[in-house]
């Protein structure tokens, strides 16, 4: 591989072979490979995320532009299915926590926010007859912790399109943030739970929660405020009641309608907490974005190894993107500023102005000198 692409320049950067290599011994999988590694199968699927390529078939064709050796379209199939997904959720976890400090910013928030949410990929049946979904489909579900002072993800649990959301967001809970959850997270047990467990959340309820002994919160009158109530109750009926008092904001969004959170956050404004969950959108755009621009919803193989490897190497392939864009434009004259999606256009076809090029360099070369060794 003589070419070095941009964008693999950053692949092998934050993660090289021999730290693929040991999270490959880790996982156990012995690469029989000689030409096409595991660490070459890493780089094929990040490339085939970031440039959006449609299949194998396409990938292979493309592969020699992209500085990546030239194979037969079987192959990549045949790797993608053999080797582990375990292997690219580790190299997920490790890249995501390397960038999710280095792009920590400051919320007008007191606390960090993790908006937890899923998102489901659905193909035909047939596609996926290990994970039928309903009707003639079938489908796989991303369960993802997002950090919004980062805007990456944190944490991510695959499972089939089934399975329900909320026993899955407890698993993603994590005490040093607040948790911010919609309305298909909102159980009354486990309101009673995080506030015994001291794991701050602001989750919103369904309109026909019903709330007992009612208690309103004083609270100083802000101009031009959402909100239309606050107080302290029970939730649920006899039959299922919680045994805390817990807070209860009302707010209206943008087009009037009523909005009613749940919280533990005795210490904040009630307009602070409508803040944090108007901040939840952060994670839909995320999704939004993976989805049309990283090619995830187009799935490759069908074996578990090859549809979760593939999910989990175009997440690797954003949280590199971000991380790369929201580490340089801060060192970027406004004049010259760029959207996101502009920016990952303009650096994956090698075409960014010389001041972005010299931060990415400035980057690299920090990065180079101060990264130790992810693994070990």
């Amino acid at each position: 591989m003589k070419k070095i692409t941009p964008f693999m320049n950053i692949v092998q950067t934050l993660l090289s072979e021999e730290e693929v290599e040991a999270v490959v011994q880790a996982v156990g999988y012995h690469d029989k490979g000689k030409k096409f590694t595991v660490y070459t199968l890493f780089q094929f699927l990040t490339h085939a995320a970031a440039r959006e390529w449609e299949s194998y078939r396409a990938g292979v064709d493309r592969a020699i532009l992209c500085g990546l050796p030239s194979v037969n379209y079987s192959t990549f199939s045949k790797k993608a299915a053999d080797v582990p997904y375990e292997v690219f959720k580790r190299l997920f976890e490790i890249v995501a926590a390397q960038c999710n400090r280095s792009t920590r910013r400051k919320l007008r928030i007191p606390s960090a926010l993790l908006l937890v949410d899923s998102t489901t990929i659905t193909v035909g049946q047939t596609r996926l007859p290990w994970a039928v979904f309903h009707g003639k489909r079938s489908g796989v579900k991303l369960h993802v912790a997002y950090d919004a002072s980062a805007n990456l993800p944190a944490k991510v649990v695959e499972t089939v399109a089934t399975k329900h959301d909320g026993p899955m967001g407890e698993k993603l809970a994590n005490p040093d943030f607040i948790m911010v959850e919609n309305r298909a997270y909102g159980k009354i047990e486990r309101f009673d739970t995080y506030a015994t467990q001291q794991q701050y959340f602001v989750i919103r309820i369904k309109e026909n929660m019903t709330m007992t002994t009612h208690r309103s919160l004083q609270r100083q009158v802000v101009e031009h405020s959402n909100v239309t109530r606050d107080i302290t109750c029970r939730l649920g009926t006899e039959q299922c009641r919680s045994e805390k008092r817990h807070r209860v904001v009302f707010f209206q969004d943008d087009h009037g309608n009523e909005i009613r959170v749940v919280t533990n956050l005795l210490h904040l404004s009630a307009e602070q907490i409508a803040a944090i969950y108007k901040a939840r959108w952060g994670i839909e755009v995320f999704f939004r974005w993976i989805k049309q621009h990283l090619n995830v919803s187009r799935l490759f193989g069908t074996t578990e190894n090859a549809v979760y490897g593939q999910l989990f190497a175009a997440l690797i392939a954003d949280v590199l993107l971000q991380w790369l864009y929201n580490s340089t434009q801060p060192f970027i004259m406004k004049c010259k500023s760029l959207a996101l999606v502009s920016f990952v256009r303009l650096f994956l076809l090698g075409q960014l102005s010389p001041e972005w090029r010299v931060a990415i360099s400035l980057l690299l070369d920090r990065c180079k000198l101060s990264i130790n060794p992810i693994i070990g």
